[in-house]
């Protein structure tokens, strides 16, 4: 067991940082925990952002991890509205960039996240120009949908990966016209590939959305502070009320950076370098969530992963390697979505160029099927969308290696737990 008088910090209040310090605590770690967290929001999760709570579907108290006051009654020092601007390795403080406090850790947690990429574009500094990353962000875009909803107003959003693509179903939803300019030719490219893309730019026609593809944004326009129009490299341009930038985001490396640890490589996604074990160049320092880039044994490849089950995971597995446990992470990835009555879950691994084939099982028509993106016969990830209770048999089949028989995986008569085996 951990010495009682040991000091655990955790910098970054989000999913991974508050489940890193549930986790100390209920492994049974008598040391101080101290959660440092830049927002004045309690840790909250993320997902509801873009979904429930955005459509109004769900209340405010439940987006948080855990209710205010189970920190005091953990003995968790929850630092909120806090900032931590330096990290010294040799003397292991961090120091808070308000007053320079300066805190004493046996062992440290970087779980910094991401942050929106921002738009470089003329017009950025308007009033009706958005981004969405926290929960103030969504209770402004929340106003402002329900706005342009009442008043026919009009939405261009410059990105159509999940977060566009779910804002503009909430968007459609909210009764606003939605234009979504994106730089590919289909969305979700760099997921789904081509061929499910092609599906989800459907899905959004069939509801009013209008795409605009093969462009970007170059200007937003606009008359006193307010947005009137957004204009695309092609000479497009389209009317707005708002625009929501929603074009990626980056992980928040520069506290890692400037204390020297070793970062990934920006043209691999990248973050801050982590072992199997979580664990940084410095082995007091370790990192979870958004922010590490972890070597990834499945897929022989490093990973960094933004999407909400990395944080729920890798939080807790980060706060057991604190404690000197010897295990790996491999959970395999994992996210959902929800637009409109559409409801999917993505597991795996399968950028485009990485597979041989995308299988179909069930009827992609009717959007009830789940999509298999094979290499070699191998199963590298698949989505279910609207059919539920699949999660764990796709992630055995990925987990397996084995190969199956793509006639077998295609056949909804064939149980997926027969296969791979």
């Amino acid at each position: 067991m951990v010495d009682a008088d040991q000091t655990f910090v955790i910098v970054g209040g989000g999913l991974a940082g508050a489940k890193a310090a549930e986790t100390l605590r209920a492994e049974g770690f008598t040391g101080r925990v101290i959660l440092i967290c830049d927002e004045r929001d309690h840790p909250y999760e993320r997902p509801p952002l873009s979904k429930g709570y955005l459509l109004g579907k769900a209340e405010r108290d439940s987006v948080f991890v855990q209710e205010p006051a189970w920190y005091a009654r953990h003995d968790v020092e929850l630092h909120l509205g806090q900032t931590v601007d330096a990290i010294d390795r040799a003397a292991k403080t961090v120091r808070f960039g308000e007053d320079g406090t300066l805190v004493r850790y046996d062992k440290l947690l970087l779980a910094t996240g991401a942050e929106p990429r921002r738009l470089d574009i003329p017009g950025t500094g308007l009033a009706g120009v958005h981004h969405l990353r926290r929960l103030a962000h969504a209770e402004r875009l929340k106003g402002v949908l329900t706005s342009l909803g009442r008043d026919n107003g009009h939405l261009v959003i410059a990105g159509a990966g999940w977060i566009g693509l779910e804002i503009a179903a909430a968007a459609r939803e909210y009764g606003a016209e939605v234009t979504v300019v994106h730089r590919g030719r289909t969305p979700l490219h760099s997921v789904l590939g081509p061929e499910l893309g092609q599906l989800f730019a459907e899905l959004h026609m069939e509801h009013g959305v209008r795409f605009h593809f093969g462009a970007t944004l170059t200007e937003i326009t606009g008359q006193d502070g307010m947005v009137l129009a957004a204009r695309t490299d092609d000479g497009e341009e389209h009317p707005a009320h708002a625009v929501l930038a929603a074009i990626g985001a980056a992980p928040r490396v520069s506290l890692a950076e400037t204390a020297g640890l070793e970062l990934a490589d920006r043209a691999a996604g990248g973050g801050v370098l982590v072992d199997e074990r979580l664990r940084t160049s410095d082995p007091d320092i370790y990192a979870a969530g958004d922010v590490a880039s972890f070597p990834h044994a499945l897929f022989d490849t490093r990973l960094r992963v933004e999407h909400w089950a990395n944080a729920l995971n890798g939080g807790p597995a980060a706060a057991r390697s604190m404690l000197g446990r010897e295990e790996s992470y491999d959970r395999v990835p994992y996210f959902f979505s929800d637009q409109y009555d559409l409801g999917m879950e993505y597991s795996g691994w399968a950028p485009p160029g990485s597979y041989d084939e995308v299988v179909i099982r069930g009827d992609a028509g009717k959007r009830e099927f789940i999509a298999f993106w094979v290499k070699e016969g191998h199963v590298l990830a698949g989505m279910n969308v609207n059919v539920w209770d699949v999660t764990d048999p796709i992630q055995a089949l990925i987990r397996s290696g084995a190969p199956v028989d793509t006639e077998a995986l295609a056949d909804p008569r064939v149980p997926l737990e027969s296969l791979g085996s």
